[in-house]
């Protein structure tokens, strides 16, 4: 393992020698494998400079956000800043998109684990989201690993067999997806690596692993290859403060690097209740290094929930399957986001379709894919320029609402979007949602939330639950829901029982009992199903509120 043990102490006497001093930069974690590829000492002192320059910063932005959501609590509302008025008035684009991200039609998300890597960039999709967030539990082998496969994607020597003996290989360059990657959000630290004895945040060590081993590798590629520069997904970004910071740790990484300023390229990802209201400025903070923004709505669900939990019955989100992105206040932040992208030349990218096909049933497949193909249809029929998909299955089916508008053009930024403009109000409007909390919500809220918990436990951050792709943000829904029902004295309108602690740990005693009977008893008892019902019922149902449930989750991984 790399270590950078700083200046050399001073010779002394055997009889008197000093103390040694602990090393500046340490690797914690296991031994995995590549690890030494990764790791380099040159790579690792790159991530040291980018803590030691802005790790202050990340933690006085951390310290805002629990300013800024006291704020929530005493108010019950929130609205646009009057300080950045001028911002939002004037009239300013961001720089022009390279080649590779003009067309973003269909995007795929997923992991980085190998076969995934292969089967993502060769999906037919424009854009693979590479992540190392929502969709990766963070265990120092999928870090690490995750990192390796993409360097052996871009040098072209990455393959997989499985254990029945079917190969994967990748399509001819010009084929493949460009990638983005998506670095862990600023609220998670990496236990891993210390750097003068602190841990290093996710987002430095996800962000500057991959810029260093790669920014220098695609630039020569050419701006003909889809993969022919850095690219970048921002999640969790709660303020332009924060997009600053950004735009400030990409100027360092292309200064300390010799890559020119700019060529950096972000997508921010609204999917925080804050940075809704911030759209225009997020964009200006970055302008030298945007290219969109994205409708990450099943966060922007649990931000909702966790910012206004206490604020009363107006806010109380109905069962989570039933608020569609037509509900009014989904509806006026796609609009908002669509109307803002394209006055500033950004692209605006839409939602996820989490359908995971099933090749055994075609009822479910018929029902499901017709949901989705409405889904895209709206989002091309009202200005986006792409989506996002879970699978390889659905990206036909996008691409061929996408090709319905767009024809040949590779965005539509010349439609501005409604006219309207977008009020505070509606952005707040949860009540307008109308449906209703049930046992039946509260139900999948316990199964979703135990058995996602359970498969990150065990390092997998991207699951398939009731042919649904499920990650970290749909946990978070699944717990906070659970939460704001019991302390808002929610009746189920199915059973008109009340939403208590007791009935929730009672059916997530059922639930581990079903599991035990769906797995068998061996299969149970490999598994980690008692520790995820305990953390479920730590975030979901503990007297303080969780921020986030993969905090009190990570000492678990080990």
């Amino acid at each position: 393992m790399a270590e950078d043990h700083g200046p050399a102490a001073p010779a002394a006497h055997a009889a008197h020698a000093a103390p040694t001093a602990a090393p500046a930069v340490t690797v914690a974690g296991p031994d995995v494998d590549r690890a030494e590829e990764v790791l380099t000492a040159p790579a690792v002192a790159f991530v040291a400079g980018l803590h030691r320059a802005f790790d202050g910063r990340r933690r006085e932005l951390l310290a805002r956000r629990r300013e800024r959501r006291a704020e929530i609590a005493r108010t019950g509302t929130l609205d646009f800043l009057p300080e950045t008025a001028a911002v939002r008035a004037a009239e300013w684009r961001v720089a022009d998109a390279p080649r590779a991200l003009q067309d973003r039609r269909v995007e795929i998300t997923g992991p980085t684990d190998r076969k995934t890597v292969i089967n993502a960039l060769n999906s037919g999709a424009r854009v693979w989201l590479a992540d190392f967030e929502d969709a990766t539990s963070p265990t120092w082998e999928n870090v690490i690993g995750g990192q390796a496969s993409l360097i052996d994607a871009f040098e072209r020597r990455i393959d997989f067999t499985t254990p029945a003996g079917k190969a994967y290989t990748l399509r001819p360059a010009a084929e493949l997806a460009t990638v983005v990657v998506r670095p862990r959000g600023w609220h998670l630290d990496e236990n891993h690596l210390l750097v003068d004895g602190e841990p290093v945040a996710g987002a430095f060590l996800d962000f500057g692993l991959y810029f260093f081993h790669n920014a220098a590798r695609l630039l020569a590629r050419g701006a003909d290859d889809p993969n022919s520069g850095p690219y970048f997904y921002l999640p969790k970004t709660e303020s332009h403060l924060e997009a600053r910071l950004w735009n400030d740790v990409f100027a360092h990484a292309q200064a300390e690097l010799g890559i020119p300023y700019g060529t950096i390229r972000a997508t921010v990802l609204i999917e925080t209740i804050t940075a809704a209201f911030e759209m225009d400025e997020i964009l200006h903070e970055l302008r030298d290094h945007a290219a969109g923004l994205n409708a990450g709505r099943w966060d922007y669900l649990f931000s909702l929930v966790k910012n206004f939990r206490d604020a009363g019955a107006h806010y109380i989100l109905p069962d989570r399957n039933t608020v569609t992105m037509t509900s009014p206040f989904m509806a006026a932040y796609t609009r908002l986001l669509v109307r803002t992208c394209h006055r500033r030349g950004a692209h605006a990218i839409g939602g996820m379709a989490a359908f995971i096909p099933s090749r055994k049933d075609p009822e479910v497949n018929a029902a499901a894919l017709e949901k989705v193909t409405a889904d895209k249809d709206r989002e091309a029929g009202h200005g986006f320029d792409g989506s996002w998909v879970a699978h390889p299955d659905l990206v036909p089916v996008a691409h061929a609402c996408f090709d319905a508008v767009l024809g040949e053009r590779p965005h539509q930024k010349d439609n501005p979007g409604p006219a309207e403009p977008v009020t505070a109000a509606e952005l707040l409007d949860v009540a307008g949602a109308g449906g209703s909390c049930t046992r039946a919500g509260l139900h999948n809220a316990v199964q979703v939330g135990v058995r996602y918990i359970e498969a990150w436990l065990r390092g997998l951050g991207a699951v398939a639950v009731f042919h649904m792709m499920e990650d970290a943000a749909t946990a978070e829904i699944s717990r906070s829901q659970v939460w704001q029902w019991i302390h808002n004295d929610v009746v189920l309108a199915d059973t008109g029982e009340k939403a208590t602690a007791e009935l929730v740990r009672r059916l997530v005693a059922e639930e581990l009992i079903a599991l035990r009977a769906e797995l068998g008893d061996r299969t149970y008892a490999a598994g980690r199903w008692e520790e995820a019902a305990r953390l479920f019922e730590q975030v979901s149902l503990g007297e303080e509120f969780e921020d986030f449930l993969t905090v009190p989750a990570l000492p678990l991984l080990g």
